[in-house]
């Protein structure tokens, strides 16, 4: 800068906040520390060029060691041992002191001379030779060191030879020891006989060989000959007569562990038998010897209890050398039940092996995603996607042997061995479960439920139902935790779930489907007569239970966000077992088989209605929060509406009905829907006019004019009681038998004619407009009396009928398949087989109720099966087609999902009302009056007295004559709009020829105009000339 003559030097200062000395120091520093860094890291680099020299010039001296001792070995015992002979073995020869320095198992040479060596010992034990004194002389105590050393080494370098040279080798492999000439059948009965439990050295021999991972080696050998097999497409050991050399391997070193005295030690989980052998796919299939050892020599039972003490980690120590198709996980599990099915068969079982089992097996079915059968079957709606993240997909032919492993002998000895002194000794009802009990209904509980979630429930439930005692023992121990109030906590069996978890929740969801299950099958004298599966006593408190526990689930217990916390917090292999999985299944299965016992409380009534209503449920609270739209509310609608009083629930579907309307409502000031049908052509006229009108046409309003017989409109505006009166008359129509659309059965209720088809071609579309009709009428609250069988009622929630809805069809035709069932003798005596003869208007047809039943003989082996195809035939499939053309009618106003609120008793209901007698005391207290009367006119006390003394069927008639409708609102008549009404129909100074008047009606205003008849013979004949002369509406 230029000088500006202020000779003062000015202050400097560092905005960096640091004095350059302080920059300057760690700079300093450092550097220092990069210096030492680097020279750190060259001393690194000098001391590993150190160790790799000093590794390499090592390796490169015994290299030129063993070199030189194979040129002495040649010399003096020559290249192919041929200088050699059984002496070698001792203690005091170089023999094999030389050969096992110097032996390579990637040398073919020195391969040769294992060989060789191998056999000249082989033919000395075969000759009846102690082995003892062939290698320790006449003193096995003094040379017991050496000799060990060199049987260790020996048998090492035999089993090295056949993994290094597996795949060149894999022919020979799996093959019978007979072919003994073989080099791998003799390289492995040397060890075979080297390790014999017998010698002295065994122990410690064996431990050496699982010190240095030989089953790792063995699964090696086993992968490489399965794959030769594969690829050859060679016959299985299964048929070959005799074990293989590696199974007699196998069968040593696997059964000498656990043996007592035993000095191996333990041996790192990665490397042991279960991770190594027993995730080889289809083992058993490669080694049935093997199997049969492995599961009746107390194997399984140790290596059970070995793999259950390393749980839960054992799943991560599985090798992980197998493909994706074939994870370690699933090999294991297909094996460990294949091989548990015998294991659980013996009789000195003991309990802890079951509990184990169980164990690993619920702990490999977690990881397993889920099996969808042959069948293409889905998972239920409400069952939990636990495998999501799996992209992998299992092998068919794995998924095929774990299901068909988890049959029905294995269920059942599962269930005995660990209830087997519960079911022979039994327990009383009032005493508290033991600790073991607890134990093992959790622990079977756990390895159900996952099964369920993983598995198809064919391949499951029909063992458990009908082969096990599994009902037995859960309704013994859940019906006395309910009796004591006391419910166990399953914290052993499922670590991970939270303490507060309801006792109830895992025994219940088990339960609950094994019994349902077994229902199918129940017919109706073993439920109510001989009380099986459950007394009805029982049954009645399964239903208190069941009815508690779902309301638990539905409203009290919080909703999914905290079990979602906890489940997110799980790993995947727990999202089976989670607290949200068990809940979801238990809301399912709970709700279905209530609804199931409902259905046979219906029947035959064995327990109140009110049993299955849950108390907080019938409150006004919980309609009103239903009626607004409640999630919970309308859960519990939806899951379990049984829970929900009938009355309550016909409200809440009134209100669903009613804003409805009010959002398909007309959106004209005048109706577009008229129509002119004749009262002797009504069903033809109305479906020409109404069966073309869209889904929003039939919510709307619909005006009907008639014309009478002689082709002149009836008098009368529709105001609604038009219509009403259309609807009853064309439905009496519609489903009269003589129509043929519909038939009737003994106890004359309808269901769709099987052989409508013979009779009009458009009989589907008359179906599925007659649907439509129905669902009108349901919509409008009108009731029509159409009489339904309970098996077609079932159709409305879209169920499937079984055997025991077949006596609403054909009660003969059930007896004769009861007959069947309980037949002591020989069927196929009875010359029957599967095909069923219909008779429809005198055309006689066979049908085969499967392909090729025309040649398939009913025996007692598949006469369940006949039974069960005979009813299917008769309810589902010989209608199913008018079925769901009427369904597909009556959905398009009845959501399936209202309707699903109801069973068939009280569908039947919502279609006709009460089959009893009319309440005239309630049409009585929901009456007004106008024109001069009042409640306690005489006039008015006269008519309630003529109208209660007349029958049924006029008293109906009178409803009918007054509001259109021969029957009244199914809540009573308090719902009656508009009320009804009885207006005086003369003046104050009444005349005789006013009092001559026949009374009429306003059926649009549900209003009866009434002439002040003097006493009750006068007002008896002119109601009933007025409501018996059907004029139509000209009397309105």
């Amino acid at each position: 800068m230029f000088f500006s003559g202020d000779a003062s030097t000015r202050r400097r200062v560092d905005l960096g906040g640091r004095s350059s000395k302080e920059r300057d120091r760690q700079m300093l520093l450092e550097q220092t520390r990069l210096e030492r860094k680097r020279r750190l890291g060259l001393r690194q680099q000098s001391n590993a060029a150190i160790k790799i020299q000093k590794c390499f010039r090592g390796r490169k001296a015994v290299e030129m060691a063993r070199l030189k001792v194979r040129e002495q070995f040649s010399s003096t015992f020559g290249g192919h041992c041929q200088k050699a002979d059984w002496h070698c073995f001792g203690p005091d020869s170089e023999f094999l002191r030389q050969m096992l320095f110097f032996f390579t198992a990637n040398n073919n040479g020195d391969v040769s001379i294992l060989l060789e060596a191998c056999q000249r010992l082989l033919q000395y034990v075969g000759h009846n030779g102690s082995i003892v004194s062939l290698f320790a002389g006449p003193d096995y105590s003094s040379k017991h060191s050496l000799v060990e050393h060199r049987v260790k080494k020996l048998s090492y370098i035999c089993l090295q030879a056949v993994y290094q040279n597996r795949n060149h080798l894999a022919n020979e492999i799996l093959m019978p020891s007979k072919y003994s000439t073989m080099p791998t059948i003799i390289l492995l009965e040397t060890v075979a006989c080297l390790i014999n439990p017998e010698l002295p050295w065994a122990c410690k021999v064996v431990d050496y060989l699982l010190q240095r991972k030989v089953f790792s080696l063995l699964r090696g050998m086993v992968l490489a000959g399965v794959k030769s097999l594969m690829q050859q497409n060679l016959k299985t050991p299964e048929s070959r007569g005799s074990a293989s050399s590696l199974e007699h391997v196998l069968i040593l070193i696997a059964s000498h562990a656990g043996q007592d005295p035993c000095c191996c030690s333990s041996v790192d989980p990665r490397w042991s038998f279960s991770s190594q052998i027993l995730t080889i796919p289809f083992l058993w299939h490669h080694l049935p010897y093997f199997k049969e050892v492995f599961s009746t020599r107390g194997l399984g039972r140790y290596y059970i209890h070995q793999m259950a003490s390393c749980l839960p980690s054992h799943v991560s120590v599985l090798p992980n050398d197998a493909s994706l198709e074939y994870p370690g996980y699933a090999c294991l599990l297909g094996n460990l039940l294949e091989a548990a099915g015998v294991v659980l068969s013996e009789r000195n079982c003991a309990f802890n092996t079951a509990v184990d089992f169980v164990a690993v097996s619920t702990s490999l079915l977690e990881a397993l995603p889920t099996v969808k059968s042959s069948a293409g079957e889905k998972p239920a709606d409400n069952d939990v996607t636990v495998d999501e993240e799996f992209k992998e997909t299992v092998n068919a032919d794995l998924e095929r042997q774990i299901c068909s492993a988890i049959d029905s002998c294995l269920l059942q000895n599962l269930v005995n061995a660990l209830f087997g002194e519960t079911l022979h000794t039994g327990i009383s009802g009032r005493d508290e479960p033991s600790d073991e009990e607890v134990e093992a209904i959790g622990a079977v509980c756990a390895f159900l439920h996952v099964t369920f979630s993983t598995l198809p429930l064919a391949f499951v439930m029909t063992g458990l139902a009908y082969r096990t005692e599994l009902v037995p023992v859960l309704w013994n121990f859940i019906k006395r935790c309910h009796e004591n109030q006391r419910w166990p906590v399953f914290s052993k069996q499922i670590a991970h779930l939270p303490g507060d978890t309801p006792g109830w929740l895992l025994p219940l969801a088990v339960f609950c489907p094994v019994y349902k299950h077994m229902l199918m099958i129940v017919d109706n004298e073993e439920f109510y007569e001989q009380e099986k599966p459950l007394s009805l006593k029982d049954t009645r408190c399964l239903i208190i239970i069941l009815k508690q526990a779902l309301w638990q689930l539905l409203w009290t217990i919080p909703t999914h966000a905290s079990s979602q916390k906890i489940s997110t917090s799980l790993s995947s292999s727990h999202k089976k077992l989670s607290v949200e999985s068990i809940q979801n299944r238990s809301r399912d299965v709970i709700s279905k088989l209530l609804s199931q016992l409902q259905d046979w409380n219906n029947r035959r009534p064995f327990a109140p209605g009110i049993d299955f209503h849950s108390q907080e449920a019938m409150s006004e609270t919980f309609v009103s929060q239903a009626i607004l739209g409640n999630a919970r509310a309308s859960e519990i609608l939806k899951q379990a509406p049984f829970l929900v009083p009938f009355t309550s629930r016909v409200r809440i579907f009134t209100s669903m009905l009613a804003a409805s309307k009010e959002r398909y409502g007309p959106h004209h000031a005048l109706p577009r829907n008229q129509f002119k049908i004749r009262r002797n052509r009504i069903l033809e006229d109305a479906f020409n006019q109404l069966n073309m009108l869209s889904e929003e046409d039939l919510r709307g309003p619909i005006r009907v004019t008639f014309v009478n017989e002689f082709g002149v409109e009836e008098a009368g505006i529709d105001g609604g009681g038009i219509f009403k009166d259309f609807m009853e008359n064309i439905t009496q129509t519609a489903f009269d038998v003589q129509y043929g659309l519909f038939k009737e059965t003994a106890d004359h209720l309808l269901y769709p004619n099987p052989g409508s088809g013979l009779i009009h071609e458009q009989h589907l579309q008359f179906f599925h407009f007659l649907g439509s009709l129905l669902g009108k009428a349901m919509y409008e609250g009108i009731l029509v009396d159409i009489p339904f069988a309970t098996f077609f009622l079932s159709k409305f929630k879209r169920k499937h009928n079984y055997l025991h809805d077949l006596p609403s069809l054909d009660p003969e035709l059930y007896r004769h398949l009861l007959f069947l069932k309980h037949y002591e003798g020989d069927i196929s005596e009875l010359e029957l087989y599967f095909v069923i003869v219909t008779n429809e208007y005198g055309e006689q047809r066979e049908e085969e109720l499967l392909p090729g039943g025309k040649e398939k003989r009913v025996t007692n082996d598949n006469v369940i099966q006949f039974i069960h195809l005979i009813s299917n035939h008769r309810l589902n499939y010989q209608i199913r087609h008018q079925s769901s053309h009427f369904l597909r009618g009556f959905e398009q106003l009845i959501q399936k999902e209202w309707i699903e609120m109801f069973n068939e008793h009280e569908i039947q209901l919502l279609i006709s009302g009460s089959l009893e007698s009319m309440d005239i005391d309630d049409l009585r207290s929901n009456a007004h009056y106008s024109g001069g009367y009042h409640p306690h006119h005489h006039v008015i006390e006269m008519f309630w007295e003529v109208l209660k003394s007349f029958s049924l069927e006029y008293q109906k008639k009178f409803l009918k004559f007054v509001t259109g409708c021969s029957r009244g609102p199914l809540l009573g008549f308090k719902y009656l709009e508009p009320q009804f009404c009885i207006q005086r129909a003369a003046p104050l100074n009444v005349s005789e020829e006013d009092l001559d008047r026949l009374p009429t009606s306003a059926t649009c205003m549900n209003l009866l105009k009434l002439p002040p008849y003097k006493n009750k013979e006068q007002m008896q004949t002119k109601l009933m000339y007025a409501i018996s002369a059907d004029a139509g509406f000209d009397l309105s």
